[in-house]
């Protein structure tokens, strides 16, 4: 039963990066971050309790789905989103901002010119504008009756562009970091496994896996 605990305390601590590149699939989308990434760790945990090492897969293959599972299931409520209070906070603050900028300007101000007032990102300022708006039917109606509305989806070269910004940043890593990032997210290695690939202790792993993720997630947003 000891071992048993210390291999589930293992899987919990060496794989946050697992929780925090899945809580980022979800930014952006109306609830905060931290909730996304708590909400992960529950399903991190929930993993950790019911793998079954014996059947020869890597944990992070296992794990990755429930990950997703719990985190989706935010987002399920009634069908509509919950978001946190802190976020609506912010929200109610920057349309307030918002507002005095039009005044001031005689229009309507920009996305950047709301970031620079603010002293935010662009993609934060769109966030908090965004949990201001209303909720959308995906149904309508009009004189007619029901109608169904389209809902613009990503174009599939945005993904490809995305895959091949990924591509490139991974291919520009030292040659020690770009080995890590294969072993964990690629070959599905343990920070444990991937230590012992790669000479290194877990507690060097995990530290230099969180600092390339954090350079990884800069690059793409630039």
């Amino acid at each position: 039963m000891k071992d048993s605990n210390k291999k589930r305390d293992e899987y919990i601590d060496s794989n946050y990066g697992l929780v925090h590149s899945c809580a980022n699939k979800f930014r952006g989308r109306g609830v905060e971050y931290d909730d996304l990434f708590q909400a992960g760790c529950v399903g991190l945990i929930k993993a950790a309790d019911h793998f079954d090492e014996s059947r020869g897969f890597a944990f992070s293959t296992y794990a990755v789905p429930v990950i997703l599972g719990e985190i989706k299931r935010i987002f399920r409520d009634g069908g509509t989103l919950k978001i946190g209070r802190s976020l609506k906070e912010k929200s109610r603050h920057a349309m307030k901002v918002k507002d005095e900028l039009a005044m001031e300007l005689g229009r309507e101000p920009t996305i950047s010119e709301l970031a620079e007032k603010l002293g935010i990102e662009v993609s934060a300022a769109a966030e908090l504008v965004t949990v201001s708006m209303p909720i959308i039917s995906l149904t309508a109606e009009d004189e007619k009756g029901t109608v169904q509305i389209d809902v613009p989806t990503e174009a599939p070269e945005e993904a490809i562009s995305e895959r091949l910004a990924l591509r490139s940043i991974v291919s520009s890593l030292e040659e020690r970091d770009r080995r890590l990032i294969e072993l964990r997210y690629f070959k599905g290695l343990t920070q444990m496994k991937t230590a012992e690939e790669l000479g290194m202790s877990q507690v060097q792993v995990s530290r230099r896996e969180k600092a390339i993720l954090i350079y990884m997630r800069k690059s793409m947003s630039l």
